[in-house]
């Protein structure tokens, strides 16, 4: 299959691209580098320099030929879609038109769409974990443009049969991850420790998140790109549910020391308790994770320590 991948050199993306070239999948990265990395791709990788609202895209799916596009290319930030929401519309609801207009015009079969739990808003404890069909109520930008894109997306598929897969993440944390994004706390907390500083909890430690890593995200990608049950919505988490608090004592004994953070105000646009059902994405995509969170964490942990040595 020939993939373009957006936003390939990001955090997932790096995550993606060596699983579907693992897999013998043909790629092509398309990224503008304003947060991704060269160097957090395989050396072979194909990667073309463009952000996805350059009037130039058309020219990459002339010569690309895709068969699917995999759309990850965006701003991943709560709180920064809080504090400047005319970019987060710019980069998130027209980039990805944009895409879905050049895929549906070059006659690309599928595109995956990177979604999120930040569509379903702070939802009551007695509806979680939450399951698919329950309604969309986003507190952020942020969310509100994964939303809107995906009402896009069944529209596009609607008008003019161009199928999708839309992939709602939990809390994506890994190997190569920047301090943004909504699973940013695991990659801001394991970079300070590596550097032997201490952590800051916004909010009472209580709320709680569904974290799944990276490498488990990137199989349930591939799987969306070969399932036969295309134009519907999955959940891509382990339904399992971790406080701050709780993270942070796991993370203690990873890095082998008791951690005593310090806590501040929670910020706005931050749901309080998040976690994602994950039966429909079991049943139809084949798809399950594997990593459990203290592997995880290590992993990510040692990343983030191999990184400040080179750096010393």
């Amino acid at each position: 299959m020939n993939i373009l991948v957006t936003g390939g050199a990001g955090f997932i993306g790096s995550h993606l691209v060596r699983t579907l070239q693992a897999a013998g999948e043909q790629v092509t990265v398309l990224d503008n580098f304003s947060t991704g990395l060269l160097a957090n791709l395989p050396a072979a990788t194909k990667v073309i320099e463009m952000d996805v609202n350059s009037p130039e895209l058309a020219t990459v799916f002339d010569a690309g030929h895709f068969d699917a596009v995999v759309h990850l290319a965006g701003q991943t930030t709560v709180h920064i879609s809080m504090e400047n929401p005319s970019l987060d519309g710019e980069e998130n609801v027209i980039g990805s038109i944009h895409v879905l207009e050049q895929a549906r015009r070059h006659g690309v079969q599928r595109v995956i769409f990177a979604s999120t739990a930040a569509s379903y808003g702070d939802v009551a404890e007695d509806r979680l974990p939450i399951v698919e069909s329950e309604p969309l109520a986003p507190m952020s930008f942020y969310g509100l443009s994964k939303v809107t894109v995906e009402h896009y997306l069944h529209l596009y598929q609607q008008a003019f049969g161009l199928g999708y897969v839309v992939l709602r993440f939990a809390n994506v944390y890994g190997e190569r991850q920047g301090d943004g994004g909504e699973g940013g706390v695991i990659s801001i907390f394991a970079k300070r420790l590596a550097e032997g500083k201490g952590l800051t909890i916004y909010g009472d430690g209580q709320q709680t998140r569904d974290f799944i890593y990276a490498g488990d995200v990137a199989a349930g990608i591939h799987a969306a790109l070969t399932t036969e049950h295309v134009n519907h919505t999955y959940n891509l988490s382990t339904q399992s549910e971790t406080s701050l608090n709780e993270l942070v004592e796991i993370l203690g004994k990873v890095a082998g020391r008791t951690i005593c953070p310090t806590y501040q105000a929670a910020r706005p646009g931050d749901i309080y308790k998040s976690l994602l059902a994950n039966g429909r994405a079991r049943r139809s995509l084949g798809w399950e994770p594997r990593v459990g969170l203290q592997e995880g964490l290590r992993r990510t942990y040692e990343y983030f320590c191999h990184q400040q040595a080179h750096a010393e």
